[in-house]
């Protein structure tokens, strides 16, 4: 492509590079001038214009976007909206979490500065609708050669991975008497109506591990079961591991490197996986068993490798009703 300055009646096929104001209105910039367009650039006074002329291999900006979407979400959950000025954005279809290939984003960004990607964090919970990427060429034309090296670089780099569990069941333990509060169940039930799921049944028992076991070993009919106790869990044999253990499951992992959210662990009864829910997840903040739970959900493997690297980028935003802040207020000096 050929950028710069050249004479109006040179011009004809050419891109308009600049925005321009004529007496009979203004023409815009991207328009492919016509011979009209030149008669009306004379007839104001202009012998000169900024348009980018097209060689033959080059493909416009509009054919180069939708080509390169194309080229990413081929199949994969993901809507190609309507192309212009060089941009299409990427919807996702559903709800859902976005797998991001980054190598091979990182790749394609490479070939040519006129050819960018931009997506959301890999593994952000998507909703119906929601943006997912942006493709945008920022000239008015790239070369054939660039755009499909691109395009063989970013193949298939973006997809949906949509929910594959469907029911839940909380199993709440109480430490005292009294019915449980209600706030964690609420919560719990919108954390899983945002991945199309619904929370079957709500559980209360006594917070030991003989009474979370037994009940336990009753639940059936669900795909996931979520544990939240009465007092978080703070050690590999602490009352709800211990009772997973108890009732025949196994405890994969305890403990992940996210604030809020650190006194969270992982499990399996039979085929069914177990999330033991931390304190922070009574909050409908974003804290870490947001990101256990979304992948448990989307059929992700989540076990101790992929949970001790959440730590870069898992300092979250602190919960206001936090009952212990990471930052304790310094102590008021005695006065003299």
């Amino acid at each position: 492509m050929r950028f710069g300055p050249v004479s109006v009646d040179q011009a004809l096929g050419a891109v308009l590079a600049h925005s321009v104001h004529l007496p009979t209105g203004r023409l815009r910039k991207g328009q492919v001038l016509e011979a009209a367009h030149l008669d009306m650039l004379a007839a104001a006074g202009l012998a000169e214009i900024t348009v980018a002329r097209l060689d033959p291999a080059d493909v416009a900006e509009d054919a180069a976007a939708l080509r390169l979407a194309r080229a990413l979400v081929a199949g994969s959950g993901l809507r190609i909206q309507p192309v212009g000025t060089g941009r299409v954005n990427i919807h996702a279809e559903g709800p859902g979490l976005l797998r991001v290939a980054a190598q091979a984003v990182h790749a394609l960004n490479a070939v040519d500065p006129m050819i960018t990607v931009a997506t959301v964090p890999e593994w952000q919970r998507l909703e119906s609708g929601t943006m997912a990427a942006t493709v945008k060429i920022i000239a008015y034309a790239v070369a054939g050669a660039a755009l499909e090296r691109a395009c063989q670089a970013g193949q298939g780099a973006l997809s949906l991975c949509p929910p594959v569990l469907h029911r839940a069941v909380l199993i709440e333990t109480l430490i005292g008497d009294g019915p449980a509060p209600p706030k964690g169940a609420r919560v719990t039930a919108a954390r899983l109506e945002r991945l199309g799921m619904r929370l079957e049944a709500h559980h209360t028992v006594p917070h030991r591990a003989d009474a979370l076991a037994d009940r336990l070993r009753q639940v059936a009919g669900t795909d996931l079961i979520l544990i939240l106790t009465g007092s978080a869990t703070s050690d590999p044999m602490d009352v709800a591991p211990q009772a997973v253990r108890q009732a025949g499951g196994q405890v994969d992992h305890v403990g992940m490197p996210v604030d809020p959210g650190n006194l969270l662990f992982v499990g399996r009864l039979g085929p069914r996986p177990v999330i033991g829910l931390p304190g922070c997840a009574r909050s409908p903040a974003l804290n870490g068993a947001d990101w256990v739970l979304e992948r448990v959900a989307c059929g992700l493997t989540v076990g101790a490798d992929q949970i001790t690297r959440m730590g870069v980028g898992g300092l979250l935003t602190e919960i206001p009703t936090r009952p212990r802040p990471r930052t304790r207020a310094e102590p008021r000096p005695d006065p003299a």
